[in-house]
């Protein structure tokens, strides 16, 4: 629905030319290589689990001067550093809004890099996402692989008590009394998503 909206909002402006819209980032690279591509809207999560982040990498990496804008509705914390680490230009939190993608658009081929200067402020239990410290939120990405404490403090080179600390104040935060409540809770609303390059 929302490539959809986002074809609908392209084909209303007379600044864009709407060349095609593609399910799966994995593709994406293959349409510069073939195409005269200026702009991309790239979504982080599309079919068959290929991440948007990995494919504009790819794309920045053979083509710089292809604009990218990351589109996404979901709130990993993460996201925005590693876009602007990879080069991605700007970077935009879905809201159905036609004249807030429009301008984006817009001030992005005019040179500019617009980014937010957070991510959307989510309620998680007693707490909000925005509460949370960086290693409790790194701490909390490596719980969503059910993996123990051991495996997540020589993952994150730090020692298992400082593992186990993080967790309590999370769940103290949280007020949930299980660590899969916590862990299912925070995968459900986005706020932490692992994937292959996390």
């Amino acid at each position: 629905m929302p490539r959809e909206l986002f074809e609908i909002y392209i084909n209303s402006s007379s600044g864009f030319n709407h060349l095609l819209s593609v399910t799966n980032a994995s593709a994406a690279l293959s349409v510069c290589r073939n195409n005269k591509v200026d702009l991309i809207l790239m979504d982080v999560m599309t079919e068959l689990g290929n991440s948007g982040l990995v494919a504009a990498e790819e794309i920045k990496r053979e083509f710089p001067s292809v604009k990218i804008i990351i589109v996404t509705s979901m709130p990993e914390y993460s996201w925005i550093e590693r876009a602007r680490k990879i080069g991605v230009d700007s970077f935009w939190y879905k809201d159905g809004q036609k004249d807030s993608i429009l301008k984006v658009m817009e001030r992005t081929m005019d040179g500019e890099h617009i980014y937010p200067d957070e991510t959307p402020l989510i309620h998680i239990g007693n707490s909000t996402n925005h509460e949370f410290t960086g290693r409790e939120l790194d701490i909390l990405k490596e719980l969503t692989t059910g993996d123990t404490n051991a495996a997540i403090a020589e993952r994150l080179h730090v020692s298992v008590p400082t593992v186990k600390s993080h967790i309590q104040h999370l769940m103290e935060k949280t007020g949930f009394k299980t660590r899969t409540e916590l862990v299912s809770e925070a995968r459900a609303l986005g706020i932490v998503i692992k994937d292959a390059k996390s």
